[in-house]
């Protein structure tokens, strides 16, 4: 018996046999559904052969009959009735499992989230692609009207999105382009590490996202459910069917905050706080002010994470402030980081491991957060052995620095775009997908090896406006994009270690070492980042204005 869980208390499989009963039961199923018209195939045992083996096993038998390729929204409702009804756990088959599973999948639209049920069928084996839009309409078929219809359809409105908008513009004012979020804010995300350290304030980071949104873009106000790229189409919560020409992918991606076990419930209280966060970026602050003595923790998960220096920045300004009070001697700075260097371009290390020692921080690597019981100041770390093993490591803590765990958003994790780590499949020059010629990425979300920050979105949104319109036939030479990041190091209050670097962690500045040799603390490269970038951001980057972007022209 090939049986696969779709849930706890549901599991699917293909045809059973009154044999196969036994040990079905022996596994601790309570009841089976019977999914398969009688008489499909000369070697299928009836219905009535099967119910009557499983009763005599103390099992409950129910038969929702389908024909393959027609299963109705009747017997969605009417599968969810049983999942309820019927002791569980519950084994439904057919002749694959693809119709228990369709059923199932119709009665969860509209009660559990579609990437979960597009998930949990693909982990069974089953692709749910084709019923996108009956799932998304609460597992009832809808009419096929499509909502809207645009030459560019960009989805998320962050820095990626907003910048590839603009630049398309300042290259085709009249295209035709929809911007698709939700949201109603737009934050400038990189400075959140300086309103941890006291510097920026956090309402200085946010702007109203009509406000951003070029004035020639529609904004659909909405959230992405799923992607149809085989028919140019996207599907919106609530079924909405948004169809495009092009499609720009560029949503960011997801802070697992549940990924931890603790986190969420202790987050903002107990000493626990994340500049990852824009409400708790202040309460980041205002724990280091108040540590006179104890215990400081900072985080860093597994890679790939959104800024890979920023749990560092956290953990130097904090002590920079702690030194210039005159406590740093009477606190215990621990660095948790679950990689096994400090930082991946192994050239900005040495500045970066003075600061470490004049702080006298504890690094240890290897340790991945598991655990946060903020009551108790308590966190738990899963530490790689020499050997492989691993080990469980609980550390006190009077305060912490948390950066959670990070993936893509769901609805790409499931959909077609999506590789097999869930990132969007892309090629690393072009940005346009390796499989549909319609769609290019951009941002936090694609799987393209670049440092993911906004330094990167500021170069490669030229890159894919560039590129499209190159496949729009309005433009004749493509661009590409050399894997460029930025992480500029916050070491302390007045110096930052500013690190550039392009695909294979080669060296990349934007200026002469003369004026700001980015392999040491600079008090320029903090002029740039505290004076310079947030209005570089705001009025260049979100409006098209290309300052030290322009892309980079194949041959």
């Amino acid at each position: 018996m090939d049986i696969k869980p779709l849930t706890p208390n549901l599991s699917i499989s293909p045809q059973i046999l009154a044999s196969d009963l036994p040990a079905i039961a022996a596994a601790g199923f309570k009841a089976i559904i019977c999914n398969r018209p009688d008489g499909e195939s000369s070697d299928q045992p009836g219905f009535k052969e099967l119910e009557k083996a499983a009763i005599e096993l103390g099992l409950k038998a129910q038969y929702l009959p389908a024909e393959t390729g027609k299963v109705s929204d009747a017997d969605g409702k009417e599968f969810g009735v049983l999942l309820s009804t019927l002791p569980s756990p519950i084994l439904a088959f057919c002749r694959s499992g693809m119709r228990s599973t369709t059923m199932w999948a119709l009665s969860q639209a509209g009660v559990t989230p579609l990437p979960q049920i597009l998930e949990a069928s693909r982990k069974a084996g089953f692709d749910m692609q084709s019923l996108l839009q009956r799932l998304a309409n609460a597992g009832k078929t809808p009419t096929g009207q499509v909502d809207a219809s645009h030459d560019v359809v960009i989805v998320g409105a962050g820095a990626a999105g907003i910048a590839v908008a603009s630049s398309l513009l300042s290259r085709s004012p009249l295209l035709d382009i929809a911007i698709i979020d939700p949201a109603d804010t737009h934050f400038y995300q990189p400075g959140w590490t300086l309103v941890g350290g006291g510097i920026f304030n956090a309402v200085d980071t946010a702007r109203a996202m009509a406000s951003v949104i070029p004035t020639d873009v529609n904004w659909i106000k909405a959230a992405v459910a799923a992607f149809e790229p085989e028919s140019n189409q996207i599907i919106l919560e609530g079924c909405r069917v948004v169809k495009y020409k092009h499609l720009v992918v560029c949503p960011g991606l997801m802070l697992d905050w549940k990924g931890i076990e603790g986190l969420a419930e202790s987050l903002g209280r107990h000493g626990v706080t994340s500049n990852y966060r824009y409400d708790l970026a202040p309460y980041t602050w205002e724990l280091v002010q108040k540590l006179k003595k104890g215990k400081a923790l900072f985080t860093q998960p597994p890679m790939p994470i959104k800024c890979a220096g920023a749990p560092q920045k956290a953990m130097y300004l904090s002590s920079d402030h702690w030194t210039r009070q005159g406590v740093i001697d009477h606190i215990d700075i621990q660095f948790c980081n679950s990689g096994a260097v400090l930082f991946g371009v192994a050239d900005y290390v040495p500045a970066l491991m003075e600061y470490v020692k004049k702080y006298k921080i504890g690094l240890n690597f290897g340790e991945t957060l598991v655990a946060v019981d903020g009551p108790s100041h308590k966190a738990t770390f899963m530490k790689n052995l020499s050997d492989g093993s691993k080990e469980k490591v609980e550390r006190e803590f009077d305060m912490i620095h948390v950066v959670p765990p990070q993936k893509a958003p769901d609805f790409v994790r499931v959909s077609p775009l999506a590789d097999a780590a869930g990132w969007i499949d892309v090629d690393p020059a072009s940005l346009r997908h390796k499989k549909f010629n319609n769609i290019f990425a951009l941002g936090d979300v694609t799987n393209t090896t670049n440092a993911k920050t906004a330094a990167a979105a500021r170069k490669q949104a030229p890159v894919v406006a560039n590129n499209l319109l190159v496949s729009m036939g309005q433009l004749k030479n493509e661009a590409k994009y050399d894997g460029y990041g930025s992480c500029p190091l916050t070491v302390e209050r007045g110096k930052i270690v500013l690190a550039e670097f392009t695909y294979g962690g080669k060296l990349a500045p934007s200026f002469p070492s003369w004026f700001i040799d980015g392999t040491k603390p600079s008090t320029l490269a903090w002029y740039l980042k505290e004076r310079l970038l947030p209005p570089i951001y705001w009025e260049a980057m979100l409006k098209g204005r290309e300052w030290l972007a322009k892309p980079e022209m194949v041959g």
